[in-house]
């Protein structure tokens, strides 16, 4: 969209030009709307799962902008001479009960005929209008908090090639329809500055983001950022790495002081993920309340990952 006009409105707090999660348009002086949307191919065999993934995936932008969700429509297309017509529903019935997890209404939706299945959402939420989370907002000395291990998109490879466990299928099942409700709470009560879920661009390309956009860097302790399970630092030695992270880690590569920190780790933090956590940026002081709110959502993780710095030649040093 970079070549596309931008908009004069001075009511739009967030457009395309940051990179952020989803826009805000602000309504009034206590309301501001949140709009985004998302939709992908399956990333299960279960066409349920898959609608439940596909919906918590869109609903997380949201979240991740310090909003409540309050309508969705389905966005969907169906090979309907391939899937049968009860796949097709159950995908939106997966779909429907995320939306509904949310406390969001479903109004609608749109579908068309397709050679291969897509299913997502397009969500509108609301946030107040100085409460928003977005890209540009973190500040130097916050720390910075994940809360959902990585790894979602190794698994997925290596589910393809029949080497894993159902324990650890199921693992990254549940992580990845885990809704990012956090994000709402946190922002409401003012405890958070920059916020982002990360998805398609992995861990480092949305860190990235948050970087250029606050003009800021920051440092991450690798030895602090969980995997879903162990097992997924074998998976990338042994090849079993999605086209896309490979592509994300050349992508960033550029702007990311490596420190010797081995090509295994940095693949894990550009794998690309499907319905990940959040990423906070968290002022040292509000550290303790932001971690009792997590506990309280029942949330994967909470691990300090780093902290924001004064912006340097690279937006971001692996330690």
């Amino acid at each position: 969209m970079r070549d596309l006009p931008s908009t004069l409105d001075p009511n739009l707090l967030v457009g395309s030009s940051t990179a952020d999660d989803a826009g805000v348009y602000r309504l009034n002086n206590d309301t501001a709307l949140v709009q985004t949307l998302d939709f992908f191919t399956p990333i299960a065999d279960d066409p349920f799962l898959f609608g439940q993934i596909a919906a918590a995936n869109s609903l997380s932008d949201v979240y991740a902008m310090g909003g409540r969700p309050i309508t969705a429509m389905a966005i969907a297309g169906m090979p309907d001479n391939i899937l049968s017509l009860d796949d097709i529903r159950a995908i939106f019935h997966g779909g429907a009960d995320m939306v509904k997890q949310a406390k969001c209404s479903l109004v609608g939706g749109h579908t068309i005929k397709n050679p291969e299945p897509i299913y997502g959402l397009s969500v509108t939420g609301l946030v107040h209008p100085d409460r928003f989370t977005a890209n540009a907002h973190a500040q130097i000395g916050d720390i910075l908090i994940l809360t959902k291990p990585l790894g979602t998109g190794i698994i997925a490879t290596a589910l393809k090639k029949d080497v894993i466990s159902d324990k650890l299928n199921n693992l990254s099942i549940n992580a990845m329809i885990t809704l990012n409700i956090s994000g709402a709470e946190l922002a409401e009560k003012n405890l958070i500055n920059g916020c982002t879920d990360v998805t398609g661009f992995g861990l480092l390309g949305h860190l990235r983001e948050i970087c250029d956009s606050s003009g800021v860097s920051a440092e991450l302790n690798t030895a602090k950022i969980p995997a879903i399970d162990d097992q997924v630092f074998q998976f990338i030695t042994d090849g079993y790495v999605p086209g896309g992270s490979k592509k994300n880690l050349v992508n960033v590569l550029d702007s990311v002081e490596t420190n010797s920190v081995s090509e295994t780790i940095q693949l894990l933090l550009a794998d690309a993920q499907t319905s990940g956590g959040l990423l906070l940026s968290v002022a040292p002081e509000n550290k303790s309340q932001v971690l009792d709110i997590l506990a309280k959502d029942n949330a994967l993780c909470a691990a300090e990952i780093g902290m924001i710095t004064e912006r340097s030649t690279k937006s971001i040093i692996l330690r």
